[in-house]
């Protein structure tokens, strides 16, 4: 009974050695897509108040272990029944993505805020709507780049035991949502820790001049996510269309991949936007 018991932990010592291998080489495959998954995120994350931020935070962290809660076993569902509706989410996500960075680069070429005119203080009720509904578009651009880590961490391991690919992409998961929301929250909590250095050192020494560097180096940060974030989306969207569309990925062979990931994600950002932008005039019209 004693030797039973021993090889039952021997077993899943050997399993979870397997899903230790499993995960790390899935976490390499998914370094990319987890540098821009940080960069979007980070940059969706932003712009509330001091009080709200971790709040916020905490609720686009939640909506995130709920994607990955859904995603997971839909992705193991569809890969063993219906492998080709994994390709066509994963293009269907890349068009969001696409519009939502080509937005952002058309709202910031022809709607730049006019200097000189009065800035109008919102609501309450106006505050909480647009913190809904930046959280809202924060969880749901998560779950769709949440579909591209889990997809392409099952994919390093679709030679394995299923109890293998169940462990590798959920550990996979929840690193993804650890790691990426842990280090946006340090990002936004930059000036409130070099406040706090500034204060207990009584603006004098290292620990001050490093106070300052965080509060002062905030704002920069920020705006150079907004940027980053943006050429996120743009590349994801055309990475994930190169490199599951054919033709895309046989055009041209001798371009540079990621030209080829940009030209495409601004194309179909462009597209949809014509579209949206022309549904929404004939809906608008019709009202």
């Amino acid at each position: 009974m004693g030797s039973g018991f021993f090889a039952v932990l021997d077993d899943i010592a050997a399993l979870m050695d397997d899903v230790a291998v499993a995960s790390k080489l899935a976490t390499k495959k998914t370094a990319g897509i987890l540098g821009d998954d940080l960069a979007v995120n980070a940059e969706k994350a932003t712009g509330f108040l001091s009080t709200r931020e971790l709040p916020v935070l905490w609720s686009i962290t939640k909506g995130s272990f709920i994607n990955k809660l859904i995603i997971i076993p839909l992705a193991l569902l569809l890969n063993f029944f219906f492998p080709i509706a994994i390709k066509v989410a994963l293009i269907v996500g890349g068009l969001y993505l696409a519009y939502e960075g080509v937005e952002k680069i058309i709202e910031y070429i022809f709607h730049k805020p006019k200097k000189g005119t009065e800035v109008i203080q919102e609501s309450k009720e106006e505050g909480q709507a647009l913190e809904k509904a930046k959280i809202k578009s924060a969880v749901t651009t998560d779950f769709i780049l949440s579909v591209e880590i889990i997809i392409i961490a099952l994919g390093t391991v679709l030679d394995k035991t299923l109890t293998i690919q169940i462990l590798t992409v959920t550990v996979v998961g929840v690193l993804a949502t650890v790691g990426v929301y842990g280090i946006v929250a340090l990002i936004v909590r930059m000036d409130d820790a070099g406040y706090k250095l500034i204060k207990r050192s009584n603006n004098k020494g290292f620990w001050a001049a490093l106070g300052n560097v965080l509060v002062n180096g905030l704002p920069i940060v920020i705006k150079s996510l907004a940027v980053i974030g943006t050429i996120a989306l743009i590349l994801v969207s055309g990475g994930i269309f190169v490199h599951n569309i054919q033709y895309l990925h046989d055009l041209y062979p001798s371009v540079p991949s990621i030209a080829k990931e940009i030209v495409a994600g601004l194309l179909a950002g462009l597209v949809v936007v014509g579209l949206v932008t022309i549904f929404k005039k004939i809906f608008l019209k019709k009202k």
